[in-house]
């Protein structure tokens, strides 16, 4: 113990720059490993009572409060690179660094946060399974599945104490025509993620369009969204092409030599166009439009310059902290579905330290009070619009290595709240769930 402290206290010293010696150095970094725990507990440098955090049993009057994670596995096609392969844990990591974070407020206030996760492929075994969990008690329900699981699910809950949060669906009908009253959205709509993009453009002076969008029912929605955000911000789509995608030889020796061919003479004869913009969400084709059309024509959309609600590369408003903290936690960088149920986690953690409670109806009814926000580093609180129970914020523009811009780009201006000239507002709702 008397050794460890000692090492301790000389390992402080080096790291002051008393004595820079590199053999110095390593007795340090041996002296770290190999001190007790009760030598690491007394470090300033450790938060008070972290470890104490780790070891001491929940005390007899904190308030439990349980967060389920259901997740819907799904066959998804492979994207175009190896570097975008999803890791088996997105979104779950996301959630996890969320209870790790409000159990650090939990701990002063007697509250505790639990994350329990059910996965199944089968849709109405997914459902049965989360319809038992909230009958033992789990109310608060982050949801990563098809919208039409997300509907059944809902619809399987209805007259029961549960709480849904949507972290992965980006369809403006759960939030309109389709919409639910306890369910809720940290996930950008795809008309938010057009809007956000749009503005840039605007800003840019690009309002000449070429779109290309892919054959299936995504990319039709997401093509549906950029015209939404054309119209809506005087840009003109001047062509529509749409991308048949032939998976044949795409990994195999050879296959850019086909795609070099390829790409130009798909984009050739096209009127005057500022910009490409794609529409793939699968990730099947539209990486092989930059740098390949037949105009040398930048290229966005989900593709090339995006729009995100996070990206790995963000440092501002104390970003940088909280990407370091999740690659420690999870030895990657954190995608935008992590931000999403990070977000969902988290808002469940706001609400019970403002209340002070944990109680289901008492964070329900915080959540969807006007006093509602929370801080999702992006520089503004972000808060639920009370039409369509849609998480407002900032959304990132980015290249799949820089943020470029953040939208509501200025000189977009709103009566209420800016963060409304992105996706659908109040004027324009369908959802009739919340005006009930």
């Amino acid at each position: 113990m008397a050794t460890g402290t000692a090492d301790r206290s000389r390992c402080t010293l080096l790291r002051r720059g008393a004595r820079p010696i590199q053999s110095m150095l390593l007795a340090c970094a041996a002296a770290l490993v190999l001190a007790p725990a009760s030598a690491l507990a007394q470090d300033p440098a450790a938060p008070p009572g972290a470890e104490a955090a780790k070891t001491e049993p929940a005390k007899p009057d904190t308030t439990v409060v349980p967060i389920l994670l259901a997740r819907e596995l799904r066959d998804e096609p492979l994207p175009l690179s190896l570097l975008d392969l999803p890791p088996k844990d997105l979104g779950v990591a996301g959630a996890k660094l969320a209870i790790t974070d409000n159990n650090t407020t939990g701990r002063f206030m007697n509250q505790e946060f639990t994350l329990d996760t059910v996965e199944d492929s089968d849709p109405d075994k997914l459902i049965a399974d989360v319809v038992k969990k909230v009958d033992e008690g789990q109310h608060f329900v982050l949801v990563d599945a098809a919208p039409a699981t997300l509907l059944k699910m809902a619809d399987a809950l209805k007259g029961k104490e549960a709480l849904l949060i949507n972290y992965s669906a980006p369809d403006d009908s759960l939030r309109e025509e389709d919409c639910r009253a306890q369910v809720l959205h940290t996930a950008p709509t795809r008309s938010m993620l057009a809007d956000g993009l749009a503005q840039y453009l605007a800003w840019k002076k690009w309002p000449r369009w070429l779109l290309v969008l892919g054959p299936t029912e995504k990319d039709k929605l997401y093509a549906d969204a950029i015209r939404r955000a054309a119209k809506r911000f005087g840009a003109k789509i001047v062509e529509e092409r749409v991308f048949t995608y032939d998976s044949g030889n795409r990994r195999t020796d050879g296959g850019f030599e086909q795609v070099q061919q390829q790409i130009p003479t798909f984009t050739q004869g096209a009127p005057d166009h500022d910009i490409v913009i794609v529409a793939d969400e699968s990730n099947l084709f539209g990486d092989y439009l930059p740098y390949r059309t037949w105009e040398p024509r930048p290229v966005a959309g989900t593709a090339g310059l995006t729009a995100q609600s996070w990206h790995p590369a963000i440092e501002l408003w104390g970003g940088t902290q909280f990407q370091n903290r999740f690659k420690r936690q999870s030895v990657r960088d954190m995608r935008p579905i992590d931000y999403n149920a990070w977000l969902a986690a988290r808002m469940i953690g706001e609400a019970a330290s403002r209340t002070k409670s944990g109680k289901y109806q008492d964070l329900v009814n915080y959540i969807k009070s006007p006093k509602f926000d929370i801080a999702g580093f992006k520089g503004v609180g972000l808060s639920l619009r009370n039409w369509n129970g849609q998480l407002r914020q900032p959304i990132l523009i980015a290249t799949p290595k820089l943020l470029v811009s953040v939208s509501p780009q200025q000189g977009f201006l709103h009566q209420f709240s800016e963060l409304d000239t992105l996706g659908v507002d109040k004027p324009e709702t369908k959802c009739q769930a919340y005006t009930q």
